[in-house]
Formats: C-alpha cells, sequence, structure tokens
C-alpha cells in the first residue's frame, strides 16, 4: 500500500501502518513508536501511530540516513524523544549520532561516541545523572590465527560507553576485545584477511539494580553482566561459556534486547536465527538463581504465524504486566497479555523494518503551527483540510472564515480524525484558517490564513 497523502502537508508522506486484527481493550497505554528504515527506497525515519495505526508524527530522513531506537525518554527532569540516527551497514551496525528533542519537536541535543569513535545504532540510554549509556563498532587489527583466521586479521570490537550528554566527556568505557576471547564467538571467522570478524556484536545494555551493567552480545549468543567500575565480566549467561545452568526453555539464540524487571526476572528478545532451531522468535521471561547459579524459563511469548526474524527485535515490559515487542527484520509489531493472549498486531509495509518497537505515553505540543488546505466547492460549501504533525491533544478542529485576514469568525468544526481531519463548512469567504481545540474546548493554536483562488 502506498503512503498515505495529506492536502493540508503534500510534503508529507510516511509509511502505512495497517492493524491484522482488532485492537484488544486491555493494551497499555500510549502511543505505538517505530522507526521504519526502507529497504528498497522509500520515505522513512522515527514515526509515532497510534492503536489504529494512524500517524501522529512522522519526521522524514534523508536517503542514506536512517533512524533507529527511537522511544520516550526523560532528560533533566522531563518527557523527551530520542533516537539513534546515522548509516547502517550490512554487517548490522552503524556509524552516527544519538538526537534529543523536546516536545515541540525541537531538538535540544545531540550526542556522539568519545574517544574518537563514532555511536553505533543499537543503544542509546539515558540515565537519571545526564549521562547516555552507548555503543560503538570500531575495526581494531587482531591476530584471528587461534581462531582459524589470518594472522593480520581485523575484528569489530565491541565497545560500551557512558558519556555525559551536555559535556561528552567519557565516563566509563569498556572494549569487548579486553574482556571476551574470541572464542566464545558463534560467528564464523573470515578466512580472507581483508574481512573484519565481527565476533562480539553488542545490541543492548540496561543498568541492572546493583547499578552494573547488563550487556547483550548477538554473536557469542551471551548476556554479560559488567561491573560499572572495574569492566571485569561478573557473569556470563547463555553461549559456550555461560556460569549458569540453563533449565528446559530458557537457551536462546542471537538476541536482542535482555532488560532485568524490578522483580528481578530478565526479559530477553529470542531471535533464535541465526542459527534456526525451533523456526520462531519468542519473548522470554527467565528467572535467575544468583546463588544456586540456575536459570528456569518463567514465561514466554509466541506470535500465532510464528515469524522469524533474523536481525533485530525487542521486548519491552509496560506497567501492568503487557509486554510490548517488535519483530525486527520481520516488520511486525505485537502487544501481549501477561498470560500471552495477542491484544495488538501490526505491520510496516513491505521492503520496511524497524529495529525496535515501543509503546509509550507522549503528549505533544508542536512548536509549529497547524497545516491548512481549502478546496471550494459548488454553491458555496467548501472543504477545509487541517492537520498538524505531533499534536497529542487535538479533540476537535474550528474552520474560521472572513473577508479579510484579521477578519475571520467560526464558520464550522469537525472532530479530529486520523493525521488529516476534513472539514466541510458552507462559506464563500476568501480568507479561512483552522483553529485547534483540546477535550474542553480550550484553544491550542492556529493555522496561518489562506486565501482561495478566484
Amino acid at each position: 500500500m502506498p503512503p498515505p497523502a495529506f492536502l493540508s502537508a503534500p510534503e508529507l508522506s510516511a509509511p502505512d501502518v495497517s492493524l491484522t486484527g482488532p485492537t484488544g481493550e486491555e493494551v497499555g497505554r500510549g502511543l505505538v513508536f517505530v522507526a521504519p528504515k526502507a529497504m528498497a527506497g522509500g520515505p522513512h525515519g522515527p514515526m509515532i501511530v497510534d492503536d489504529a495505526g494512524e500517524l501522529v508524527w512522522f519526521r522524514s530522513l534523508p536517503e542514506g540516513t536512517v533512524a533507529a531506537d527511537f522511544r520516550v525518554q526523560r532528560y533533566e527532569g522531563e518527557p523527551v524523544l530520542t533516537w539513534w540516527e546515522g548509516q547502517v551497514f550490512e554487517a548490522g551496525y552503524g556509524y552516527g549520532e544519538f538526537v534529543i528533542m523536546d516536545d515541540s519537536y525541537r531538538e535540544i541535543a545531540r550526542v556522539e561516541a568519545g574517544n574518537g569513535l563514532l555511536g553505533d545504532l543499537h543503544e542509546f540510554e539515558l540515565t537519571p545523572d545526564g549521562s547516555a549509556l552507548i555503543m560503538a563498532y570500531p575495526e581494531v587489527a587482531r591476530d584471528l590465527s587461534a581462531v582459524g583466521g589470518a594472522e593480520d586479521g581485523t575484528i569489530l570490537d565491541g565497545v560500551v560507553q557512558e558519556v555525559d550528554v551536555e559535556s561528552g566527556a567519557v565516563l566509563f568505557e569498556w572494549r569487548a576485545r579486553d574482556h571476551v576471547g574470541l572464542d566464545e564467538s558463534y560467528k564464523a571467522v573470515p578466512i580472507e584477511a581483508e574481512k573484519f570478524y565481527d565476533y562480539f556484536h553488542p545490541n543492548s545494555i540496561d543498568v541492572d539494580r546493583d547499578g552494573n551493567l547488563l550487556v547483550s552480545a548477538r554473536h557469542t549468543h551471551s548476556v554479560y553482566k559488567i561491573d560499572r567500575e572495574t569492566g571485569l565480566v561478573i557473569w556470563r549467561l547463555g553461549g559456550k561459556e555461560s556460569d549458569f545452568r540453563m533449565g528446559p526453555g530458557t537457551t536462546f539464540l542471537s538476541q536482542h534486547d535482555a532488560r532485568r524487571r524490578p522483580d528481578g526476572t530478565l526479559t530477553i528478545f529470542d531471535n533464535d536465527a541465526p542459527p534456526e532451531t525451533n523456526g520462531e522468535s519468542r519473548g522470554i521471561v527467565l528467572d535467575l538463581d544468583q546463588q544456586r547459579m540456575r536459570v528456569t524459563l518463567a514465561r514466554e511469548y509466541l506470535h500465532q504465524n510464528a515469524p522469524l526474524a533474523r536481525s533485530q527485535g525487542n521486548l519491552q515490559s509496560l506497567p501492568g504486566g503487557n509486554v510490548f515487542m517488535g519483530y525486527g527484520s520481520e516488520a511486525i509489531i505485537a502487544e501481549f497479555s501477561r498470560d500471552g493472549r495477542l491484544l495488538f498486531d501490526a505491520r510496516l509495509p513491505e521492503g520496511y523494518d524497524t529495529y525496535r518497537a515501543f509503546r509509550l505515553p507522549w503528549e505533544g505540543r508542536p512548536a509549529d503551527p497547524p497545516a491548512i488546505a481549502a478546496e471550494p466547492g459548488d454553491g458555496g460549501e467548501m472543504t477545509v483540510y487541517a492537520s498538524w504533525n505531533g499534536a497529542t491533544e487535538v479533540a476537535k478542529w474550528q474552520v474560521l472564515a472572513g473577508p479579510e485576514p484579521g477578519d475571520l469568525s467560526p464558520a464550522g468544526s469537525a472532530d479530529r480524525e486520523g493525521f488529516e481531519t476534513a472539514i466541510g463548512v458552507e462559506t464563500s469567504a476568501p480568507f479561512v484558517a483552522v483553529r485547534a481545540l483540546d477535550d474542553s474546548g480550550e484553544e491550542l493554536a492556529i493555522s496561518e490564513v489562506v486565501e482561495l483562488d478566484g
């Protein structure tokens, strides 16, 4: 399906989000946040939609620049939008920087990796201390002969940094090559010296309850707990060197997004490919017994269509017990109840995917005014089109019309319907504008005044 066109905002063209079934009444509170990437060209960038798949906000990025990890976080005590923005390479990593935007959709900060590195797409986690946890994938010369590669080989290292958002100072840095052996990787070693060995491939960072870090690495099939002071690995979960005894159903492969819950359980998006074993990706909740060093499966979430996401993906725990999942390369966005019932099921168009997907509360108050277009009809009738990219509090649109730009009065109104609302009014006035009203009838903003042709 082609992207929808909006008469009031003709420059805005966004990927369509289609629902594949009714949305359950038990879905969590908030809007849906994705960052569609177009595999073969097309509009792409950070995007917010509602439960009907209707567009709320979209920022189109230029060809060759993509966004990832788009969500709501808090910075300096206020809700903000954050994402990574840059260039993505075929091996599944990126070089770019991190964006912070306020609730009026104004950019307030850009964060870069420190020590001469370029920020990777996989994680941008703001902390209450004004810092950010990020990743980088530098190429580093390394002798690979011990694992069957070239003596003059190159690895793609996995670097975790904590940087101060305001100053850019590096507060902490951890490099996989200093702590994780090449022999822990399941990734095939390249024979050709000119090809790098992406042996680790980190994809999430989480702050554990004791302040230390949890880092997920796709190519070792492991989650690492890292001492935030010394950088030492405290334990490994999964993979060849697991410090835990893995119980039935707890083994994960090429996983993403390891997160500690307040109750002590750990959530993971288990891609299960590559290599493919069970034939479908799933969300899992693990109980970690750190006294006996055993892991048991507390819960798993399986989609009715059994999608197999060979890359990307996430699992977000929602207040109230639901989970929200993005299926990465499969472009599926789903929400499940605590007991595994599918409550929300949506798709991006063919040729698109999104690294992660989130459901989060958000109130957007755009700095730009509402957009308007008007089409005169026959017999003094007119259709006015109103939209406001990013506004979340509009309940009704009111049309203003008059003989002069400074002499307008109400000519009709309509409840907001989707991103763009069409309002039919009876007027032959040459000048019109629209007024956005909230659910109590208070004015939010007024568009520019437009003059009708003829």
